[in-house]
Parts: structure tokens; sequence; C-alpha cells
């Protein structure tokens, strides 16, 4: 297999994947209505792509195409060198579009609507290799109603694979001929003649000028179609820019120049219909943007609310909460002096209860500070269940419903600004608001009461390191060490030696006074410390529950449609810089014409398709 063989063989292939990825686009679910009629465009491209396909190595459809008057079945005629269809230069001649085909040829396989042709038969060389259409004129006073001319025009062109654009001195400014050829060139080449050579100045530079930037202009070719066919049938050779023409037909349109016009043809009607599709969303895009910066800012709003609330509402137990990591804190420093203090402040409600039974002083007396001690277990008890109850309380911890409809206003505003599916949010209702806006995950909430537990452990083991303990012990022995330092001073050296008295009660009060407040002092500096971070910690949970009730927001297929509409953009995207690779990858056959990729893209489907 020869080099030629294989790169055309890989070009087929990326045109194969190309047209299969569209295919994947265009069945692709979404709730845009600027993607949905993108996508129909691009469904009814691809089945016009299938049949370009099967007529890959067909005869070319070669088709004239101009204004009424332009010479187009003059040209037709000669190109044929016999005389197939009527000429007339001041009135539409041509009112039922005309196909000339070689005798040899099966028209069936091109697709072509036979019974709108009058068809004509001929057995020249030029109708091997192409089939040749006089087409009707665009620029009559018809609309493009059922039957019209311009709407059987619009029908056949599509169909076409080279368009002769033929004009004359007073047609080629013709507007509305241009703008037919604007919807008529894409997926084809064009090649393009000034007629009427005979009568007419040459005006071809400033046409070709009227026609760029729009159209790339390799040539235009300046005939008189009536003398050519004189000079055929008289057995002669045409003479000026005809035979050009017919030298580029017979090279440029012959059997092994087919698959190089018909796929350049099929990279031209793909991207065409890309840029479209991505010029037909460009307007509509930042609509989507919007949408989804009010999403989020509704999801940051309630997220902040429902934050405070769950805050709130576990600083509820702060105070338990803070005696279990007291108590904690005690268990991993063991028995210590300011470990002992500490134990002694946690449980000091207990060690006043207990040392009040030494007071009692008969069975009454038992009894009542047994009621009372059982009060106080009973009160310990229940604020543990009310804590336990806060935690359970998370899950339904909501928001107000003039919060929840608040956002559903405001979002519904922007979902149809935006041309989404208003029943994304207009079927929410307040019930279903809520539920989205209170639902945690299971297991994040099953496990809350493990989480506060695991935050007191970590908070126990980083607030009570071996450098924190040895300066409290420090600074509460520092006391204890003065005060003990103070009697034995007093004890046995000022009184044994010095003859001093030994210390009074007046000494001791006073030192047990401050040993409770430097006690309390050093005490309450570390649980100080120890509450600050049990605060932040608890924070930082309150706020990760609050950002896992919302983490898809109130209106999660809203979110999730607006993922997909990105996601199917940018699809959009890749494959419209892929086809422009492969457009340029294609050589444009010489002295063909072609849109320009450079311009807006008009419309890839014709009106009449």
């Amino acid at each position: 297999m020869s080099g030629s063989d294989l790169a055309q063989l890989q070009m087929f292939a990326q045109i194969d994947e190309l047209v299969r990825r569209l295919s994947e686009w265009a069945n692709d679910q979404t709730a845009w209505e600027p993607l949905i009629q993108s996508r129909a465009m691009i469904r009814r491209l691809l089945a016009r792509v299938e049949t370009l396909k099967i007529r890959l190595e067909a005869p070319l459809v070669v088709a004239t195409f101009g204004g009424t008057g332009t010479g187009k079945s003059a040209l037709v005629n000669a190109l044929v060198g016999q005389e197939c269809t009527t000429t007339g230069r001041q009135r539409p001649t041509t009112r039922q579009p005309v196909l000339i085909a070689h005798s040899s040829t099966e028209l069936e396989a091109f697709g072509l609507p036979l019974d709108e042709f009058e068809i004509v038969r001929r057995d020249t060389e030029a109708l091997r290799d192409i089939l040749l259409v006089d087409c009707p004129d665009p620029d009559t006073s018809d609309d493009a109603t059922q039957g019209s001319n311009l709407e059987r025009l619009r029908r056949l062109l599509p169909h076409c694979d080279v368009l002769i654009y033929t004009s004359t001195q007073q047609k080629y400014r013709s507007a509305r001929v241009v703008d037919e050829l604007g919807q008529a060139a894409t997926g084809c080449r064009l090649i393009f003649v000034q007629t009427h050579a005979d009568i007419d100045e040459d005006i071809r530079d400033d046409w070709r000028k009227q026609l760029q930037p729009a159209y790339e202009v390799p040539d235009v070719f300046f005939i008189d179609s009536l003398r050519a066919l004189e000079e055929q049938t008289a057995g002669q050779r045409p003479s000026g820019d005809f035979s050009r023409l017919q030298d580029l037909l017979g090279s440029r349109l012959a059997a092994s120049e087919r698959v190089q016009i018909r796929r350049a043809n099929l990279i031209d009607l793909m991207q065409d219909a890309l840029d479209h599709c991505r010029t037909q969303l460009a307007p509509d895009w930042p609509g989507v943007q919007q949408l989804e910066a009010i999403l989020e800012e509704q999801r940051s709003k309630l997220t902040n609310v429902m934050s405070i609330r769950l805050r709130d509402e576990l600083k509820l137990s702060m105070n338990l909460w803070e005696r279990r990591l007291l108590g904690a804190v005690t268990q991993i420093w063991g028995f210590s002096p300011f470990s002992s203090m500490l134990r002694l402040y946690n449980g000091l409600g207990s060690l006043i209860a207990s040392a009040s039974l030494y007071r009692a002083r008969s069975s009454a007396q038992l009894a009542l500070i047994g009621a009372l001690q059982g009060t106080r277990w009973l009160t310990a008890r229940r604020k543990q269940k009310e804590a336990e109850d806060h935690l359970d309380r998370l899950s339904s911890c909501g928001l107000d419903d003039s919060v929840l409809r608040e956002s559903q206003l405001v979002v519904a505003g922007y979902v149809h600004e935006a041309k989404l599916d208003m029943a994304l949010v207009e079927n929410r209702t307040i019930d279903g608001l809520r539920g989205d806006a209170a639902v945690v995950e299971e297991q994040f909430l099953g496990d809350a009461s493990r989480r506060i537990d695991a935050i007191i452990n970590d908070l126990a083991s980083k607030k009570s390191g071996l450098l924190t303990r040895l300066w409290y012990e420090f600074l509460f022995l520092a006391y204890v060490g003065f005060v003990l330092f103070r009697i034995g001073s007093n004890f046995f050296y000022d009184s044994m030696v010095n003859s001093e008295s030994i210390l009074s009660i007046d000494f001791y009060v006073p030192a047990g006074v401050f040993f409770v407040l430097w006690s309390g002092l050093l005490v309450m500096m570390f649980t100080r410390r120890l509450r600050r971070g049990l605060s932040a910690r608890i924070d930082v949970l309150a706020n990760e529950l609050a950002q896992s009730r919302v983490s898809s927001g109130l209106f999660p297929e809203l979110e999730s449609a607006c993922r997909q509409v990105q996601r199917q953009r940018e699809q959009l995207d890749a494959l419209s810089s892929r086809t422009s690779d492969l457009r340029h990858q294609i050589a444009i056959s010489p002295g063909l014409g072609a849109p320009s990729i450079s311009v807006e893209p008009s419309l890839a489907v014709h009106p009449g398709e």
C-alpha cells in the first residue's frame, strides 16, 4: 500500500472519529435551550454527512448559481458542448431545475429528488466525471413558499459539491444573490465566472473585492458562453478563459480529485456548523455563568447561616465538653501536684457533697444529704442527656421558610435569564428545599459524638505537652516550695538558732488564702487555654457540618445542569478546534474557491434541507 493510500486512510479514520464524537455530543441530554437548538442542527448535519460519505467516489454534482439573466443555462450548454437547456438574458428562463448527466450514470445513488428535475442525458466526455445542474434563479420576486422557485433552489443546493457562481456587470452587486450564496456555499467548492464577455466590461477586480474576505477567490473567469458553444459546434477548441475553465473542470473535478473535494466539503460543512453553534451559544453563556455565581453565593449564604446555628447548638454543651477535656488532660498527666489540683477543681461539686456526709449527725441528716447527692447526680445525667440531644438536633436544625423561599425566587430569575429549564427550580417545593437544607450524611451525623470525643482527645494531647506540664507544675510548686521553705527555715533555723518564735496562725491563714488564690489563678489560666482551643475546634466542626448540609446546594439538579452545560460547551470548543485542524490538513484544490474560515459562520444547514 502506497504512502498516499495510508495517508488517505488515516484522514478517513480521523473524520470517522470526529463524526462519532459529534454524534455523541448531539445525543447528550441538556436542559439549556441554546444547546437544544444546536444539537438539533448537528443531528441534521450528521444526516447530510452520511450522504456525503456514501457519495465519496461518485461523480461530482456541479451546479450553476447566479442571478436572473446571468447566463447560467448558456454556460451549461457550452460546458456540455450541446444545446441542453433554454437560454434567456432578460427574464428567469429556468423554472424547473435541469439535471444533465451521462447516459451511463446511475442517478439513484446521489440521493437527489429526481422527480423535481428535468433530466437530460448526453454522451459527451465532459459528463463522465460530473453531473451538471442548471439551477433556478435565487433573485426572483418569489418568496420561499412551498413550490416556489426559491424554495426548490434551497432544497437542491445541499446536494451539490461544486457551485459555478455566475454574474454580470449588472448583477455582481446583487445583495439577494450574495445572501443566498452565503447559505449555499457551505460544504461546496466555488468557481467564479463573469459571463457576457461579448457585451460587458471586465469587472473581475471589483467583484473579487466584493467577495473578499468572505470567500477565498483563487481565480475569476471572464467568458462568452454563446461564442464557446459556437466554436465547439464548429469543431474548434474554445478560446479565451472558457478554455481555462474547461481545463479546470477536466483536471480538478476528475475521478482522481473527487474524494479530495468531497472530503474538503465535508470538513467545511462540519466546521461551519460547529462555528455557528458556538456563535449561537456565546450571547447566552454569560447568563449561565451568572447563574453559577448566584448558586455559589446562595450556598455560601446558607452555609454561614447554618454554621452559626450549628455552632450555637454545639456550644450549649460547652461546660460538659470542658469538663471532659479537663478530665482527659488529668488522665494523660496522671498523679502530680498540679494534676491533683485540676482533678480537685473538676470534681469540686462531688467533693463538697462527699465532705458533707461527715457532717451528718443523724439518720435524717444522712438521708437529706443522700437526696441532695442523688439530685446532683440526676442533674449531671440530665446535662449529659441534653448534650446528646444537642448532637441529635443537628440533624433537624434547618432554615426558616422565608430564607428558603427567598433563595428560590432569586435563583428562578437567573434561571430564566440563562435560558435553562425552569422546571429545575419551579418544581422545588418548600418541603423539598427544607429537606435538602437539613440533610446531613448519615455516617457523618452518626459519628458526631465520636467527632467531639476525637476533638477532646486531640486537644488534650496537644494542650498538655511536656513543656506545658513542666511550666504549670513549676509555677504551682514554686509557691508551695516557698511556703515550705519559709516554715522549715522558721522551725529549724530561726527558732533553734536565733531563738525566734515559731510562726503563728497569722502566717498560715494568709498563706492558705494565697495558696487557694494562686492555685485558682493557675487553674483558670490553664482551663482558659483549653477553652479557647475547644471553642475554635467547635467552630470548625460547625462549619464542616454546615458545609456537608449544603454541599450540593438547595438546587442540586440545577447545579448539575450547569456543570453539564459547561462540559458540553467545552466539548463543542474541542470539536471545533479539532475540525479546524483537519481543515488545515486537507489541501484545497487549486483554482477552486471556498468560504473563508476567518469570517463569522453562516447557517450550516440550508433552510430548504
